[in-house]
């Protein structure tokens, strides 16, 4: 089943993005970006089995992050894009402090949540710190290369400026996040495997978003034409 739920919430979960940006436009991709980066970092703590490897939760919403930044790139701009980066940093570093104030707390005789609490938010400065830098390096190189190519073909070939610069931008990713959190923690054996499974789930789920890349190029098109950036704004 979990191969199963993990397809379909890949799906939904794309969908919403486009929801969102159906009716919100960009502040609705905005929305999404800080939704995900803070979820995301909340379900990485739980590990499955996926198709026959041992992985972390996490991915699909990590990579609709990309889907995100991609789809305001493509129709609002580098400096958009680069604003919802930005963004969703200052979120998740502000959670991830403001979590830690409220387990600085007293619980009260009466309070069970405590516990639980901890075990979800008592992160490791360590695996904090490197989450944080991988997300910012990788989304600023995902919105750098997404432009790079983009100059180089035009209009042209959406799906590989899409996955182009997003399959390189998780490999950043992931190899920055397990380098800080993880080497000399675990036998190199082990790092690699961790590496290459996290990887690989991100790489399948975001084989998947380009088709909603077109979708919404559609939509754009067919929508608000007032939402629509002028060419010096795509620069």
């Amino acid at each position: 089943m979990n191969e199963l739920i993990f397809f379909l919430f890949a799906l939904v979960d794309m969908s919403m993005v486009l929801v969102l940006m159906r009716f919100f436009g960009r502040t609705g991709l905005f929305a999404a970006i800080v939704m995900s980066i803070i979820l995301c970092n909340i379900q990485v703590l739980k590990t499955v089995e996926l198709f026959g490897l041992t992985t972390t939760l996490g991915n699909i919403l990590y990579a609709s992050i990309f889907l995100a930044t991609d789809l305001l790139s493509e129709f609002h701009g580098k400096r958009t894009a680069h604003k919802a980066v930005l963004l969703g940093f200052a979120v998740l570093v502000l959670s991830t402090l403001y979590m830690q104030v409220s387990l600085i707390y007293t619980p009260a005789p009466s309070d069970f949540v405590q516990p639980h609490l901890e075990a979800i938010f008592g992160f490791m400065p360590r695996v904090a710190v490197a989450s944080l830098t991988a997300y910012l390096i990788s989304q600023m190189h995902d919105v750098w290369a997404f432009h790079a190519i983009r100059r180089r073909t035009g209009e042209r070939h959406l799906w590989l400026r899409n996955n182009a610069s997003t399959m390189v931008s998780q490999l950043l990713d992931s190899a920055i996040f397990c380098a800080i959190a993880f080497i000399g923690v675990f036998p190199w054996p082990v790092f690699w495997q961790i590496l290459l499974t996290t990887y690989i789930m991100k790489l399948m789920v975001a084989a998947l978003d380009t088709p909603f890349m077109y979708i919404a190029r559609r939509m754009h098109r067919n929508g608000c034409r007032a939402d629509i950036p002028a060419e010096s704004e795509l620069a």
